[in-house]
């Protein structure tokens, strides 16, 4: 399939998909490649609940982990791009994404999604049997969440609920079963996520208006940036508690100092009104994971268990 000119996009024509055979370019655009940052989203709530478990011998986990992060965002940009198809053609910032420019077939995106997937499977056969039976309870999630934003105000939610789930697995690939500490490492991240998406929706507030998505950036208007520090508090309480059922000395709470800081820095610099400044806050949020990973390392490893 030959594309004209202005039907790709500028991140196709340079960077790391911009070096890549013409061919390849509008599938690496569909999988996200120029934009690690969600796979990192993704990554960290896994990696923060091997290290609060102590790691216990598994460091391979991490590198684990990591790959199926990156195949499993990937698969779920294209699985969103093959049920937003039709929506993307109408926004300005999304209609020139391969699906919706019809660069890709839709048979070929379900193909590379279901390959990405299988990677996923080669990943999730290297956990223990806990752990594989939670991960597998994230799939109806997924599978549902590109619809929340035709259906709630608060498809941010939704989406927490997914980006977090791997803090229900770390610890259980660990240690081989459940326990209140993940739960309340998932339950502060889910906040995390509520409060960074709703960074990342300031930019689409105009034209989710124009064309009916709803979005937390949206209903909550001029106090977007008052939510978004409220939903990073919960998130700081989640992870101070989960700290807390493995170690509970308030020097374990002091780990999570730099994150705090970091945290009250994005919502103090929050502006409902400035799309490209919420950006780049969101993407901040890269570091604010490694912040909150060194916590959870620390706190863990000095565990007596």
């Amino acid at each position: 399939m030959t594309a004209s000119t202005e039907t790709v996009p500028d991140s196709e024509r340079r960077g790391l998909i911009g070096a890549l055979p013409p061919r390849l370019r509008p599938y690496a655009s569909l999988m996200r490649v120029d934009r690690p940052i969600g796979t990192w989203l993704l990554y960290w709530p896994c990696a923060w609940s091997v290290a609060l478990a102590g790691v216990q011998g598994r460091w391979d986990l991490f590198l684990w982990l990591a790959l199926g992060a990156f195949a499993m965002r990937s698969a779920g940009c294209v699985y969103n791009d093959i049920v937003d198809r039709d929506l993307d053609r109408q926004v300005e910032r999304t209609r020139l994404r391969p699906l919706a420019s019809e660069r890709v077939s839709l048979k070929a995106a379900w193909v590379l999604t279901i390959g990405l997937c299988l990677v996923g499977l080669v990943v999730l056969l290297q956990l223990e049997r806990t752990a594989q039976y939670v991960a597998l309870g994230s799939l109806a999630l997924v599978a549902a969440y590109p619809f929340m934003k035709r259906i709630t105000w608060w498809p941010q939610a939704w989406l927490g609920l997914v980006f977090s789930w791997g803090a229900l697995v770390g610890w259980p690939a660990v240690t081989g079963s459940m326990d209140l500490a993940p739960v309340l490492l998932w339950l502060g991240s889910v906040a995390w996520v509520i409060g960074y998406d709703t960074l990342y929706a300031i930019q689409d507030m105009e034209d989710d208006a124009l064309v009916g998505v709803r979005s937390s950036a949206r209903r909550l208007g001029g106090k977007a940036a008052l939510g978004v520090g409220m939903f990073y508090a919960l998130a700081l309480a989640g992870w101070g508690a989960a700290l807390w059922q493995v170690k509970p000395t308030w020097l374990a709470l002091a780990a999570l100092v730099p994150a705090a800081i970091h945290l009250a820095n994005q919502a103090l610099r929050a502006d409902p009104k400035d799309g490209e400044a919420a950006l780049n806050l969101f993407r901040s949020n890269r570091w604010c994971g490694a912040l909150v990973f060194f916590a959870m390392l620390v706190v863990g490893l000095s565990a007596v268990r």
